[in-house]
This record gives C-alpha cells, sequence and structure tokens, in this order.
C-alpha cells in the first residue's frame, strides 16, 4: 500500500495541469480527479490501517477553513432558485471538496516523510508543468504543418474533440497560441510562471558545477520561450510581479552570467525567430499590447457584476460556481466564466467567502515567512540545506504573488495545480523545520 501511495501522490503532482484529459462520465470527470480521489481513498485506508491518528497542526488549521468554506457554501446554496443552478453548485461542491481533502492529506502525508521525498514531490509537481509545455511546443509546431496534435494523441484516449487556440489571422496564416494540456492558453500561460518563479533562485544559488546547474537554466530557458508563445498578457503580468518580488531579497547577489543562459538563450532563440517573419510577428505583438479590444473589455465588464450582486446577495453570493448561471440569466451567452477568480469569489460567496478566502491566502504567506525563517536559521547554524531551502521558500512567494496578479483576470486559483502547490508550500516548514528540532 505504501508505494501505491507514494505513486498516487506524485502522479497527482504530475498531471495537476492536464485539464484536456477527462472522460465524458457523468458530467466531466478528469485524470487529475480519478487520480486525486483514489490517493484519498488509499491514504485512509492506509492511516486506518496503521490506526495513525496525528494530524499536523497545518493539516487540522486546512481542515478548519475547508469547513468554514462549506459553511459560506451550503449557506450561499439557499440563494439559488433554479435546477440549473443546483447542478452547477453540485459540481463546485465536489471539486471543493477534493481539493481541501488532497490539500489537508498531501500535507499530512508529506509531514511523515523525508527531506528527500519532499524535493522529489517538488521535481514531479514542475516536471508536469515542463511535460505539459514540450506538449504544447510540439502542438505548436504540428498546428503550423497542418496536423492537428490534439485529434491524434487525445481524442483517441478521451472521445472528445480539442485543438490549438487559433487566435486568428494575418495575411491568411493563422496565428496559433498553445494551450497544450490546459484548457485555454491563459491558463498555461499562468500555471508556467510557478515552475519559473520557483526554479529561478534554486537555480541561482546552485554552484556553478552542480549537476543540476546546465539543467535549470535550459529548464528555466524553455519554459520562458513556452510562456511567451501563449501570448498571454496575464501570465507575463504575473510573472513580472513574481520577478518584483525576488528582487527585493536577490538584487544584489544575481549573477548577471548566471541569468545569461536562461534568459539570454531565450532572447537569442525569439529574436531569430521574429526575424525571420518580421511583419507577422510585430502585428501579433501590436495585438497583445493594445488595450482596447474586445477581450479586453470583456476582462473589465465582468467587475460591473460585482455591485449588482452585492446589492441583492451581500454576505454569501448567489451560490458556488453559479456565475454563469447568472450571467446567462443577464445576458444570454451560455457557459461564460467570470474571467477573474476574484470576481468569481465576490459574486457567488459573498463578504462572507471573500474574507474568508483573504485569511486563507495571508495563511499561505504566514507560512512562507516561517520557511523563509527556517531557512536564515539554518544559514546561522551553518547548515548547508539552507541554501536550498531559502530559494525555495522565496520562490514559492513569488510565485503565490504571481498567481494572484494574473487571477486579476483569470480563475486558475480554483484549479487543482493551485492546491498542488499549495500543499507543497504548506508543508515546506514542517518538512525543513525538523532539521532545527533536531539542533
Amino acid at each position: 500500500m505504501t508505494r501505491a501511495l507514494r505513486f498516487l501522490f506524485l502522479a497527482t503532482l504530475f498531471c495537476v495541469t492536464f485539464e484536456k484529459v477527462h472522460w465524458n462520465v457523468a458530467g466531466s470527470v478528469a485524470l487529475v480527479d480519478v487520480l486525486a480521489v483514489l490517493f484519498l481513498l488509499v491514504y485512509a485506508l492506509d492511516r486506518l490501517g496503521r490506526r495513525d491518528h496525528w494530524l499536523p497542526v497545518t493539516a487540522a488549521v486546512v481542515t478548519a477553513f475547508a469547513t468554514a468554506f462549506l459553511l459560506v457554501y451550503l449557506v450561499g446554496f439557499f440563494n439559488l432558485d433554479s435546477a440549473q443552478g443546483d447542478s452547477q453548485f453540485a459540481k463546485g461542491m465536489f471539486k471543493f471538496v477534493v481539493h481541501f481533502l488532497f490539500l489537508a492529506a498531501g500535507v499530512s502525508y508529506l509531514a511523515r516523510r523525508s527531506e528527500e521525498f519532499y524535493w522529489r514531490a517538488f521535481g514531479v509537481f514542475c516536471a508536469g508543468m515542463v511535460f505539459n509545455a514540450a506538449y504544447g511546443i510540439v502542438q505548436l509546431l504540428a498546428a503550423r504543418s497542418g496536423f492537428n496534435l490534439d485529434h491524434a494523441v487525445l481524442s483517441p484516449l478521451t472521445g472528445g474533440a480539442s485543438s490549438i487556440n487559433i487566435y486568428g489571422a494575418i495575411e491568411g496564416a493563422s496565428v496559433y497560441r498553445p494551450n497544450a494540456l490546459t484548457g485555454d492558453p491563459n491558463h498555461l500561460g499562468v500555471m508556467l510562471i510557478l515552475p519559473l518563479l520557483a526554479l529561478a533562485p534554486i537555480y541561482l544559488r546552485l554552484e556553478r558545477r552542480h549537476p543540476w546547474k546546465t539543467k535549470l537554466a535550459v529548464t528555466i530557458g524553455f519554459l520562458l520561450i513556452v510562456e511567451l508563445t501563449t501570448l498571454s498578457r496575464s501570465g507575463l503580468l504575473g510573472l513580472l510581479v513574481g520577478v518584483i518580488v525576488l528582487l527585493l531579497p536577490y538584487r544584489r547577489v544575481i549573477s548577471l552570467r548566471a541569468l545569461l543562459v536562461p534568459v539570454g538563450g531565450t532572447v537569442a532563440i525569439l529574436g531569430a525567430v521574429i526575424l525571420s517573419n518580421y511583419h507577422y510577428f510585430r502585428t501579433i505583438i501590436k495585438s497583445r499590447v493594445q488595450t482596447g479590444g474586445n477581450s479586453t473589455s470583456v476582462h473589465f465588464s465582468v467587475y460591473d457584476f460585482v455591485p449588482q450582486v452585492l446589492h441583492s446577495h451581500p454576505l454569501f453570493g448567489l451560490g458556488l460556481n453559479n456565475f454563469s448561471v447568472y450571467y446567462e440569466l443577464v445576458t444570454g451567452k451560455t457557459n461564460w466564466g467570470p474571467h477573474s477568480f476574484y470576481v468569481s469569489l465576490i459574486v457567488e460567496s459573498g463578504l462572507a467567502g471573500t474574507a474568508l478566502f483573504a485569511l486563507f491566502i495571508l495563511y499561505l504567506f504566514r507560512r512562507l515567512q516561517a520557511a523563509r525563517a527556517i531557512g536564515r536559521a539554518l544559514a546561522l547554524l551553518g547548515d548547508p540545506a539552507s541554501a536550498r531551502v531559502r530559494p525555495l521558500a522565496y520562490g514559492l512567494s513569488a510565485g503565490l504573488a504571481g498567481t494572484m496578479a494574473s487571477n486579476v483576470f483569470y480563475l486558475t486559483m480554483s484549479f487543482y495545480y493551485f492546491f498542488a502547490f499549495a500543499t507543497l508550500l504548506l508543508a515546506a516548514p514542517i518538512v525543513f523545520g525538523r532539521r532545527l528540532a533536531l539542533r
């Protein structure tokens, strides 16, 4: 059972961004749904078999937050007034329960494992993102050759239809934005900022001859290229915010030589590609820089619904996962999301849910502060692990800040990958704090 538990946990971390791998069974069941639920079942059986009742304080706090969110959502349920709203609420409730159970169980599971296993879990999480990004590049190259990679690879597996995003056309030539295994190129762009920001400080602090130095440089450069190919303004906004956060502690220790490989290589490759068809890429870049387009107005217009909903349901909102139902009633458009995590949060859970989520985010930052403090304490003790713990803590802090900024116009913080990220974040001070306890 131990091996099965380890496999399911790592497999879930690897697949958390594979949105397209799903089946239309009782609605829509994704691969990560199956893996996460199996992990939770096996984990529960393992704990019962061992009669292990120990729960880390962090996992207990997560459980308390989950209970509080559940109460808010259940009160909000009474604001629903349609069968469609009930159905959407049930779908949202399933995701919520699995997300928070995985978060609590994942933190508890990592708290029992070694530092080596933590690093393996962190590596698998990042590797899943790299795999997704690699699929996106192949998808982009295939599309430019007239070949639908999703149709050849995913359709036989899932029985559904999917394809790369077509942004538009320039002089008859289609402009493609890779969405890889995610549902949207902007999702991919926002998700990729986590490995970029988390790995960057670790790479900068690695010794020059460390075997992972070159590997991380190539990985960061590759992910940066894929990030730019998504043409995601939200992704770039989050990346910029994360970089600013990292500049605060690393502004005096950043090596220009160390940055030259990933950043310089990325600039050189993209520069060569752009110069090969300057007019084509100039038109694309110009269209993404302008702020007066329809897509921009849609992203801002959804904020107009906030005061309307707060006027009618100020405390508990319209009900979990019910923004699209309300949007359809107002505009007539079906299957339309809020295009902002914060709009979704306020509209669906009201002021009570928003305040509770703010406390949850504050708790995440407090645990990151604890991880940074552990890294400083280890450095004072001369423990070489501090050279890994502190960069990890700063990288996770930048990743959280960047993701929050990106979600002003997207809502990836309600996806599986964010809860997997939160699991690694909350477990870090527990796992590495044991070093101080042994001193």
